[in-house]
């Protein structure tokens, strides 16, 4: 093989471990949402999600039949969910809703959005979130404070 040819394979190889190394480590990070402030934003409603909202929040998530990585997300949301009173947790069938995936610009499944008590998006996520940074998430968009352990894990988090 030729020096440009080694060279070349050399450029692909490294672009391609440092694309997967920032896709793995941006997968299941609750972003705010590009809508985040944008008053003409429509809240979902419970008919369009399939299911109610909470009184404070609401964690959807959609997810597709032959996805595995769609039952971690949904044993994490339903742990958050039951940890924080008035959230709820509706699981939306991406194949039966695609208006709604459409509409919300779903890539793929699991995704999770974040909804205020109005049901407007306020976080969103793709892959498995972790379960201490839903709740970090849930605490600023229902303005309550975080149970001691999640604080203590953000804490150690933030000085590595």
């Amino acid at each position: 093989m030729s020096w440009p040819g080694v060279l070349a394979l050399a450029v692909v190889i490294v672009a391609a471990t440092a694309w997967a190394g920032w896709r793995r480590r941006r997968a299941g990070t609750l972003r705010v949402s590009r809508s985040q402030g944008d008053e003409t934003t429509a809240a979902l409603s419970p008919a369009e999600l399939g299911g109610p909202l909470g009184e404070r929040a609401t964690l959807v998530q959609f997810s597709s039949a032959f996805c595995r990585p769609c039952v971690a997300t949904r044993q994490v949301l339903g742990a958050a969910a039951a940890t924080v009173p008035g959230v709820a947790h509706v699981e939306v069938d991406a194949e039966s809703h695609l208006d709604l995936v459409r509409r919300l610009r779903v890539g793929a499944t699991p995704t999770t959005l974040l909804l205020d008590a109005r049901g407007v998006e306020r976080r969103r996520a793709g892959g498995v979130p972790r379960k201490h940074e839903v709740l970090a998430a849930l605490a600023e968009v229902v303005d309550a404070p975080l149970p001691r352990d999640v604080q203590a894990r953000l804490a150690s988090e933030a000085d590595a």
